[in-house]
């Protein structure tokens, strides 16, 4: 059978809900076409189904395919982004993503999404200067930005701007062992993160069912009464829900600073966390709910290669001026051969 033909099983398959076979028959049409670009962007789609949780060499695979097919078709962004989404939220992996990133960038200068995701990146990784340079190329290249991409810049922009009051020092860094914040994380390593509803719960519910039961007293009975008391809890709920948020993040900050270091061990590869409180329950509780099973898994084998992080260790950044010497470079070609054809 030729490629086309096995390309048109896995189709038939994937409509009839056999999945299983209808990823085998698109391998087959890879392995007899190894450019079928559609065949390759199915055996991603068949690995890493979104409606289940892959294990690591699924997703490996799945990575492997985008890869071929931005190889084959590099204009492919739906491929670009799926690619970027498996490094970071099922592998880990923040500096390949980043550089991933860039290479679109090279490919489409003029398209804002790698600029948001790379400054998306860097800010969950604590490096709020670098996101805020991200930030304000998207602005200073003047470049397109999506309905979609709006409020996502808008609250990056909310963060950063946030980050820039506060003192750098108290900006949580790994990979720096004497850093404070890793005191605060062992004395809240025995605890797991106290949710924003529970804290809502405690705070405002009280407050809500206080006004409640005075409202009539205070404001009396009849539709005056009733416009009163739906402002007043109205007001409550907004003023509670501002300040749950509040403490939410500052009593959850020593597992917010936990998820960076396990983000920047499944980046570098090397290990950051001590025993002591990668044995603690806050640990287990972070890495089994906010983690997929193939980010687990190649966790796992970090800690089982059991190599520390470098003292003098950085994240590795890619050149996010290498799309601007593309350009110059397309440019000196297009003015010599401008020239040549005058001089003819």
């Amino acid at each position: 059978m030729s490629s086309e033909e096995h390309y048109l099983d896995a189709i038939d398959f994937e409509q009839e809900g056999e999945l299983e076979s209808a990823l085998n028959s698109a391998r087959l049409a890879v392995k007899a076409d190894p450019k079928h670009c559609s065949a390759w962007w199915m055996v991603s789609n068949l690995e890493a189904q979104p409606k289940t949780s892959p294990d690591l060499a699924s997703v490996s695979r799945a990575l492997n395919a985008c890869r071929k097919v931005v190889e084959l078709d590099n204009s492919r962004v739906d491929a670009w982004v799926r690619g970027a989404r498996l490094m970071v939220d099922h592998l880990g992996m923040h500096e390949q993503a980043l550089a991933w990133w860039q290479e679109c960038r090279e490919m489409a200068p003029e398209e804002s999404v790698p600029l948001v995701e790379q400054t998306t990146i860097l800010a969950h990784m604590g490096l709020y200067t670098e996101a805020r340079e991200r930030m304000g190329a998207l602005f200073e290249e003047n470049l397109d930005i999506g309905n979609s991409q709006l409020g996502r810049i808008q609250q990056l922009h909310g963060t950063l701007e946030k980050a820039v009051t506060q003192d750098p020092d108290s900006h949580f860094k790994p990979w720096q062992a004497n850093h404070p914040g890793w005191a605060s994380i062992e004395l809240r390593c025995n605890k797991p993160p106290v949710s924003e509803n529970l804290i809502f719960m405690m705070t405002t519910v009280p407050m809500l069912m206080t006004e409640v039961f005075i409202s009539r007293a205070v404001f009396g009975e009849g539709w005056k009464g009733f416009c009163f008391t739906s402002i007043l809890i109205l007001l409550t709920v907004v003023v509670g829900m501002m300040f749950t948020k509040k403490i939410y993040h500052r009593v959850n900050k020593p597992a917010f600073n936990l998820l960076r270091a396990i983000q920047v061990e499944s980046t570098s590869g090397k290990l950051v966390i001590s025993e002591r409180v990668r044995e603690a329950k806050l640990y287990g509780h972070l890495l089994g709910r906010y983690h997929p099973l193939s980010f687990q898994q190649r966790h796992e084998k970090i800690i089982e290669s059991g190599k520390s992080l470098p003292r003098n260790w950085k994240i590795t950044l890619p050149d996010f001026n290498s799309h601007l010497v593309e350009e110059d470079e397309n440019e000196i070609v297009e003015d010599s051969e401008l020239q040549s054809f005058e001089e003819e």
